[in-house]
């Protein structure tokens, strides 16, 4: 694991395991997307634990709307580009939009995801309603990281990217939904979008990693778009990202300074939560 930007040569390639003893140890999980070989190296190389090849490329890389016109052929293609640079890192890539509507279509495109495009764990969005596809994947020895919170495959349903979980009733729903997912066998869960109370009683409930985004500070790890946290996004940037790139000579540079900030609790603060 990552021990700090002097400590290099001591890592070793991360695994599901590595990343349940970090949150035991209490140090922070560093992830970012990356899309491509060349940024994919940068980034495993400058220490982050867990690249998460996104569906978001829909949008920073293909300008679309919103994530749900990636294919699974795209998103293959993107992680099959990763995997050939990582060295170190695991990677985790999304499964996107009605890939895996039902328990059989669900192991089809994992299995394919790991098989094709060398993914290590597969990223689902759901509620406690996806617990028997989460059970299925985990039973035929497929890592799976659970996604609640904002779920952008949702954002015609949602009407737009809005903050969840905000009153009581729907924080409690949120936790009961984490902890049926985590009790089907999930590995991990990201948490988007929520209030930095509900993101702490999540990590303070769960017994496996909770790798926030917009959730904020008291999270197992944190995970930002890359474009997002390199400030060449296009439009506005999220109120949960940070320009790491302010101050520094090279994409490396900053990568390694968000890397340092996750691990040192320093990103993200109160001005990037809700």
């Amino acid at each position: 694991m990552y021990a700090g930007t002097n400590d290099a040569q001591r890592r070793r390639p991360v695994t599901v395991s590595t990343l349940h003893k970090m949150k035991q140890a209490g140090e922070k999980i560093a992830s970012l997307t990356a899309y491509d070989y060349s940024l994919a190296a940068v980034v495993d190389e400058a220490g982050v634990d867990v690249i998460l090849v996104g569906d978001s490329l829909g949008m920073v890389m293909q300008g679309r709307e919103t994530t749900l016109p990636v294919t699974m052929d795209e998103i293959i293609y993107h992680t099959r580009c990763v995997t050939a640079a990582r060295r170190y890192s695991l990677v985790m890539t999304d499964m996107p939009f009605m890939s895996y509507a039902t328990v059989e279509q669900a192991l089809h495109n994992a299995a394919r995801l790991m098989k094709e495009g060398g993914a290590q764990m597969v990223k689902l969005e759901g509620t406690a309603d996806q617990a028997e596809i989460v059970s299925r994947l985990s039973r035929a020895g497929i890592p799976v990281c659970a996604h609640i919170g904002l779920q952008p495959q949702l954002v015609h349903k949602l009407g737009g990217y809005k903050v969840q979980g905000k009153d009581d009733a729907a924080a409690e729903a949120m936790l009961n939904d984490a902890k049926v997912l985590e009790a089907a066998g999930a590995d991990v869960m990201v948490v988007e979008c929520v209030p930095a109370e509900l993101g702490k009683r999540l990590a303070e409930e769960l017994t496996i990693p909770v790798i926030g985004i917009g959730a904020g500070p008291h999270c197992d790890g944190q995970v930002l778009v890359i474009q997002d946290m390199l400030g060449i996004t296009p439009g506005k940037r999220p109120k949960f990202s940070r320009n790491f790139m302010e101050g520094q000579t090279s994409v490396q540079a900053a990568v390694r300074a968000y890397v340092d900030a996750v691990k040192s609790v320093s990103f993200p603060t109160e001005e990037h939560a809700f």
